[in-house]
């Protein structure tokens, strides 16, 4: 899988043999400048660019083109190359555009020698830049690594090759606009435009009165089943996928968009001079508007989390370039005291604060808008997506479809505590729950005795079972609970109360055993008859209602059995519709040892206090998870599940 970067995160290079594949919007000119372990190029013999297009283990493009292939082999470099730098730059005279910020972003992806990809780079942001440093591929400790760079140059190539301390900068920059001008008018004249017919079919367009061949319409692509919506992804609709006019129809997510499309319509008011853009929830076309809400949810995931990868990554890339500067002023005895040293670090130290200082100030930006569409999302949500203190729930119905996905908390960062985005897990569940009653290492958590742990964690399982009870169609959703002590009877009241909990919950080791043998049998059947193709053979007595059983002070009343029971379920049982929720803490089960390693990682841990558990492999952030329980005080918990009995009663079930 292609790990997408942001500015200034770095990723390791698996081998040494690569290709680095450009894309961009207009022709371009791409090369790569060699340098050593301070990134200076020693001469026009360390760039590679369309006049001398090979170099020893670089090969680049001869001429301008708006996708480039070129081939790197890193063992080949000349001795004392530490950093390769991949350049792009814009054609200058060639009625194309005179910035990158007039073009769509060009990206770069670095590959195997076989087309696998190894990471990839969009070079967003950019404005009055002609050129531009792209990506650096460097060595540190003997391992080749990949970072983001997006250093932009206004002033062109000369500028960029200049910065490199290339001393011929303006010359070779000359040579190399006069290699991409000869090249230019060698080429074959690009194919006249295609335009589409009333018809809906391309046709291609031509000066004379004579009909070009009719070409079929690009097909438009159909979500798979299972498929999960991203943000930014162009969903197909149903209702249209051509425009009145012909042609395709943009479905991308306004507020994701890298470029303003053709005739935008205007989807919020617009905002006061000098706010950023008002953001308007589930404001994308051809979805229901469930899916645009999960869909935005998910898009602002992921905002976040690639704006702090990119603060983080600039703040290491400033603390790092500190040091080799720092390094360099105190490797030479000469230079190690006095004024000129002196003058040295604090030039340094000043350049790393005015780094961080940019990087701040591009977070606080991308923070302020992701808060502001976060206002607007929030009260918009459907009860499934919704925090129990919305007033969403107070004109609460039982819905007649099943939701997208259910809430199960928030997630946040420290770069912005209050900026809370909502964790939704798609529906049906594909994975049982383990809420830890045990201690975390959070500053609440460490707070609270076991004790109170224990009734916290019970209440959250019931506010998760209360919500999955009023997300779905009636009588399509039943809740079991296994409490051998008894010990969680005082948090189930309101399940008990209300009647949403048709039977008691099991207690003592004759219930554990009656409930667990009663679903395994269930899980059992339904797999059998689903292989067989014979679901009509099902008994008549078999409820088929998707199943959650809670699990509450494991392994208390449980034998061997019985764990082994518990194993089963938890493996088998999603597939057909039975889930686990397991209330426990695994300091109490350390009797099993590593039998029950399997159970814990196939369950997704969360925590009936803030605690920041979750980590993302993608940025590496460790994210805060908080979950969503009902305010102290409140019966709305008691209101929902008071209408999903009453909905019973009336359908008679």
């Amino acid at each position: 899988m292609t790990a997408e970067l942001v500015r200034g995160q770095n990723h390791p290079l698996p081998q040494t043999r690569l290709e680095i594949r450009i894309s961009a919007g207009n022709p371009i000119v791409a090369g790569v400048t060699l340098g050593d372990e301070q990134g200076t190029v020693q001469g026009v013999e360390w760039v590679a660019h369309p006049a001398s297009p090979q170099l020893p283990g670089i090969e680049v493009s001869k001429q301008a083109a708006a996708d480039h292939r070129l081939a790197v082999d890193l063992d080949a470099l000349p001795e004392g190359v530490h950093r390769v730098h991949v350049l792009l730059a814009l054609v200058g005279g060639a009625g194309g555009p005179a910035r990158f910020g007039a073009m769509a972003a060009p990206s770069v992806t670095v590959t195997g020698l076989d087309g696998t990809g190894v990471a990839g780079y969009t070079l967003t942001d950019l404005d009055s830049e002609s050129a531009v440093v792209a990506v650096e591929l460097y060595r540190r400790q003997g391992a080749w690594k990949m970072r983001a760079v997006g250093q932009g140059y206004a002033g062109g190539l000369a500028a960029m090759l200049g910065d490199q301390g290339l001393p011929q900068a303006v010359e070779l920059a000359a040579e190399i606009n006069d290699a991409v001008a000869r090249g230019m008018a060698r080429s074959v004249a690009p194919p006249p435009p295609r335009t589409a017919g009333g018809d809906g079919r391309v046709r291609t367009a031509t000066a004379g009165t004579g009909a070009a061949p009719d070409a079929p319409a690009p097909a438009q692509p159909q979500p798979q089943a299972g498929d999960q919506p991203q943000a930014g992804a162009q969903p197909s609709s149903s209702s249209g996928g051509t425009a009145p006019g012909g042609g395709r129809v943009d479905y991308q997510h306004p507020g994701r968009r890298t470029a303003a499309p053709p005739t935008p319509p205007p989807a919020a008011p617009p905002a006061p001079p000098g706010q950023p853009p008002q953001p308007v929830a589930g404001d994308a076309s051809g979805w229901s508007l469930d899916e645009r809400l999960y869909n935005q949810v998910w898009g602002m995931f992921e905002d976040l989390a690639r704006t702090a990868a990119a603060y983080r990554s600039a703040v290491d890339f400033a603390e790092s370039r500190m040091e080799q500067e720092l390094d360099k002023v105190l490797s030479d005895p000469r230079t190690r005291i006095g004024p000129e040293a002196d003058a040295a670090r604090a030039r340094a130290r000043a350049k790393q604060a005015g780094l961080v200082e940019q990087a701040r100030a591009a977070l606080d930006r991308d923070l302020a808008q992701l808060t502001a569409e976060a206002e607007v999302v929030e009260p918009a949500l459907p009860p499934a997506y919704a925090r129990w203190d919305s007033p969403v729930w107070q004109g609460y119905q039982v819905p007649m479809e099943i939701p997208m996905a259910l809430r199960l908390g928030d997630l946040h960062l420290p770069e912005r505590t209050d900026l809370r985005i909502p964790l939704l897990v798609r529906l049906p569940l594909e994975r049982g729950l383990w809420i830890d009653a045990g201690r975390t290492g959070s500053a609440r958590g460490g707070l609270l005795d076991s004790g109170e742990l224990r009734r916290l964690a019970a209440e959250t399982a019931v506010a998760h079972a209360a919500r999955l009870l009023a997300v779905y169609p009636v009588d399509e959703f039943s809740v079991q609970v296994i409490d051998p002590a008894g010990s969680a009877a005082a948090s189930l009241a309101p399940l008990l109360s209300s009647g949403a909990l048709r039977v008691p919950p099991a207690a003592g080791a004759a219930g554990v055993s009656s409930v667990l043998a009663t679903l395994t049998r269930r899980v059992d059947l339904v797999q059998m008859a689903v292989r067989s193709g014979a679901t009509d053979a099902l008994p008549p007595d078999l409820d088929l209602a998707q199943q959650l059983l809670i699990v509450h002070d494991f392994p208390h009343g449980f034998d061997d059995r019985a764990v082994t029971q518990l194993r089963y379920l938890a493996d088998e049982g999603p597939s057909v519709g039975v889930h686990l929720m397991m209330v426990a803490d695994r300091e109490d089960a350390q009797a099993y040892g590593p039998v029950l390693d399997p159970l814990w990682r196939s369950l997704l841990r969360i925590t009936p206090v803030a605690d920041d558990h979750l980590a993302d492999p993608w940025v590496g952030h460790a994210w805060t998870y908080e979950p969503s329980l009902v305010p102290a005080g409140s019966q709305v918990l008691q209101q929902v599940l008071g209408q999903v009995v009453r909905a019973r009663q009336t359908y008679g079930r």
